[in-house]
């Protein structure tokens, strides 16, 4: 096993063109994309109808010399099983603002179309969020029953059958990142959701370590347990600097803000051990690329995007393929 491409998630950069998108990504020193379906970058709908679109796409990915292994749907995806939020307006279109039916109806379709859209590029995994209907119970009071649990999972399951039927027709994977707002944001209900869509081998795991780290999860501990079922890998640093006012929970203050408890970091600048995740990404023989998602609220974005593309190709190394002590063997 050779050292892995590093690729950029692209959904905080979504506010360029494509092709401003792509030569920034190769100046940065990426070999490709994760590449989000929505703002100015991509256009699901037309890549969906217009195959033209497409051609133009994989003729700017290979002017810079780019590939796109995953795509991201993290803000359709979210309005499939949320319950009603006016935050899903950011998401969804204008025209459907308010109607939580017309939201999630346009959310299921586009989550089918985006699998027809990666088979077009050669995609084989799309990256995303689900939504929670149960999100809201985290703290459980008011109390908060099992069946009430139960029944939130089973919602989920029910919403995404469809769409993982459509998926399983193009050969496409759909890879959850384990996220808070999700169904599954922790160790336990990764492991839920995962028995739950026992039967659907084409549903697992975006591996992101940011999400753990602050919540108390020791993330190649959690990569280890699930390495069979993870399709995606995210790089993400996060620091957690509790300072006897602050609390895990955020207390309601925008990232980057320092009185938080923690805030996410530049690859490299944080609590994650990076180390220990390649070492058990050697050991179940991940073959996928490592994608450098960045967030810092506190640093130039161009700049520190090209510092964690140099620390993960830093970081990164190869298994080794013979055992050490082979070598003084006495063995003739």
């Amino acid at each position: 096993m050779g050292k892995r491409l590093v690729c950029l998630v692209t959904c905080q950069w979504s506010d360029l063109t494509f092709e401003e998108l792509c030569k920034t990504a190769h100046q940065m020193g990426y070999d490709g994309l994760e590449l989000a379906v929505w703002g100015n970058a991509f256009d699901l709908d037309k890549a969906y109808e217009d195959d033209n679109y497409i051609e133009y796409i994989k003729d700017i990915l290979k002017k810079y010399n780019l590939i796109v292994p995953v795509i991201a749907t993290h803000i359709i995806g979210q309005c499939v099983s949320d319950p009603e939020d006016p935050r899903l307006n950011n998401f969804a279109p204008a025209k459907y603002a308010n109607d939580r039916k017309a939201i999630k109806e346009w959310a299921v379709s586009s989550m089918k179309k985006a699998a027809a859209v990666a088979h077009k590029l050669g995609v084989k995994v799309i990256s995303g969020f689900t939504g929670s209907p149960i999100w809201k119970y985290l703290y459980s009071f008011p109390q908060t029953t099992e069946d009430m649990v139960e029944a939130g999972f089973q919602e989920v399951r029910k919403d995404w059958l469809p769409i993982m039927k459509e998926f399983r027709k193009y050969g496409i994977k759909f890879a959850l990142e384990v996220h808070p707002g999700e169904i599954a944001f922790d160790y336990y209900t990764a492991k839920r959701i995962l028995e739950v869509m026992s039967d659907v081998p084409e549903f697992g795991l975006t591996f992101d370590p940011s999400h753990l780290i602050w919540q108390g999860v020791t993330p190649h501990l959690y990569l280890n347990d699930f390495a069979d079922k993870v399709y995606n890998v995210h790089m993400k640093d996060a620091a957690v600097r509790l300072d006897g006012r602050s609390g895990l929970l955020g207390s309601h203050i925008d990232f980057g803000d320092l009185r938080r408890g923690w805030n996410f970091r530049s690859l490299g600048h944080g609590d994650v051990n990076f180390e220990e995740i390649i070492r058990v990404l050697n050991a179940h023989h991940y073959e996928g690329t490592l994608n450098v998602e960045w967030e810092d609220s506190g640093m130039e974005r161009v700049s520190g995007a090209t510092e964690a593309c140099a620390f993960v190709r830093k970081t990164d190394f190869e298994a080794s393929s013979i055992k050490f002590d082979d070598a003084i063997s006495n063995t003739k």
